[in-house]
């Protein structure tokens, strides 16, 4: 029970001794309220028409500007087992640097003269393409031999055949004037003998003239079966022709078989130096492998595997390494709805984690411990994250990023957008509403000059 009640204890107590009581009860004491208020009330209309620069903001991480830049692994492009090791966690290496040894454990490279013993295989085997080649070489020779030899027995041939046929035609004109003078002869002795009958010529003369018949009609035998002896010489010349060509081209055929046959050979051979100078290159790089060494300078940060004898398998990360030359960035991610207020170029103000800072979003300039960037890259894709993936570089008018920073850590970033009245941004606030779309004629104009200066 608070005890409440109508009873007045004015009378009892000395207003006097107490100032507070002679201020409360003046008459000035409300005055100086209706002041305060009057004045809270007005500094609170200024402050709403005081511009406000809208913003995105959206924490982030640092990265480097250029993906080769950023931490990576190195990998044993072999299996093998770790045998010596060059380097310990944080020490500077340089490009091409030695940073551990391995051995092989495949049993197929096991023999230590492999790379030699290849050497001579392909030795031997380029060797044999080369007599394959000569093989080729001389058979070729062979064939163009045959060739010319077939050319000139057939021209022999043909001659011999042309020489028969203008035997043939000699010999059927010998056969008719062997037929006339045989005609000839028995129309003598016909008119010879019709003449004996009549008694004006003698016997004598009659036997002469069948004799001179005779011997006609022999010439005109010995002249027929000159003549089929001339044609069965032709027919004989035919044959020789189409045999010697057959036999020709029998024996260039089976030149030309042996010559692909050869051939086939020497490319078969050419696979095989071709394998065995694969298998020589392979042995060689494969050699210098157990060696691996850094694929750029930098630090190494943290040994992956690290016990002597343990062993690798192809593919597997050994340690990782930070590049001592980068650019850096800062990573971060935006909702789809603020993805179109963004451009290249843009500004962005960073909170660096580990660097105090007094932020007022929407009043940049008067923030302290922020640094500047500007809007790099903007993935086209969206992230697993359900938000896309902004790339800020550092902004080379502004003071330059702490040396300090280190790949990994936190930022708070925030992307300046549009400057408006305070009464304007809250009332977006309230009901919801995005930030305004705008383009930026500061960007606008830097592109136009960097076109121009292009051209």
């Amino acid at each position: 029970m608070l005890n409440i009640s109508h009873n007045s204890i004015t009378h009892r107590v000395d207003q006097s001794r107490y100032s507070s009581f002679g201020k409360a009860d003046s008459r000035d004491s409300g005055k100086w309220f209706l002041r305060m208020v009057l004045t809270f009330l007005a500094i609170l209309v200024i402050v709403l028409f005081l511009p406000w620069t809208q913003n995105i903001r959206s924490d982030g991480n640092v990265t480097t500007l250029k993906p080769g830049q950023r931490p990576q692994s190195i990998n044993s492009v072999i299996g093998g087992r770790i045998e010596e090791w060059f380097v310990k966690e944080g020490d500077q290496v340089e490009k091409g640097d030695t940073i551990l040894f391995i051995s092989e454990v495949k049993d197929q490279y096991f023999d230590p003269n492999l790379l030699d013993r290849t050497e001579r295989q392909l030795k031997s085997k380029g060797m044999s393409v080369e007599s394959y080649g000569e093989k080729v070489n001389a058979l070729e020779d062979q064939v163009v031999a045959l060739q010319q030899t077939r050319e000139l027995k057939l021209e022999q041939a043909r001659n011999k055949l042309q020489q028969s046929k203008l035997k043939v035609q000699s010999d059927s004109i010998d056969l008719e004037a062997a037929r006339t003078n045989y005609d000839i002869a028995g129309q003598q002795y016909e008119r010879m003998e019709q003449l004996h009958e009549k008694g004006l010529r003698s016997l004598t003369d009659l036997e002469k003239r069948r004799m001179a018949m005779q011997k006609a009609q022999a010439g005109k035998i010995s002249a027929e079966n000159q003549l089929l002896t001339s044609k069965n010489e032709v027919l004989n010349a035919r044959v020789e022709l189409t045999s010697l060509n057959a036999q020709y081209n029998d024996d260039i055929a089976k030149a030309q078989s042996e010559k692909f046959t050869a051939l086939s050979n020497f490319y078969d051979a050419e696979i095989g130096v071709a394998k065995l100078e694969s298998e020589v290159t392979n042995y060689s790089v494969r050699r210098g492998m157990y060696y691996i060494t850094a694929p750029q300078s930098g630090y190494i940060t943290q040994t992956i595997q690290s016990v002597i004898g343990e062993m690798l398998k192809e593919g597997e990360q050994i340690v990782t390494i930070m590049p001592s030359n980068y650019q850096l960035a800062v990573e971060m991610y935006v909702q789809p709805i603020d993805l179109p207020l963004l451009e290249k170029g843009q500004h962005v103000r960073i909170q660096f984690d580990g660097w105090p800072a007094i932020v007022f979003s929407g009043w940049p300039n008067t923030s302290y411990g922020t640094f500047g960037g500007e809007v790099y890259a903007i993935d086209q894709f969206i992230s697993k994250n359900g938000m896309y993936r902004v790339l800020v570089a550092p902004d080379t008018e502004q003071y330059p990023w702490p040396d300090a920073l280190r790949v990994g850590s936190g930022t708070n970033n925030i992307v300046l957008l549009k400057d408006v009245p305070i009464w304007y941004e809250a009332w977006r606030k309230i009901n919801g509403f995005p930030p305004d779309f705008y383009k930026d004629s500061t960007l606008d104009d830097g592109q136009e000059k960097k076109k121009q200066s292009a051209k």
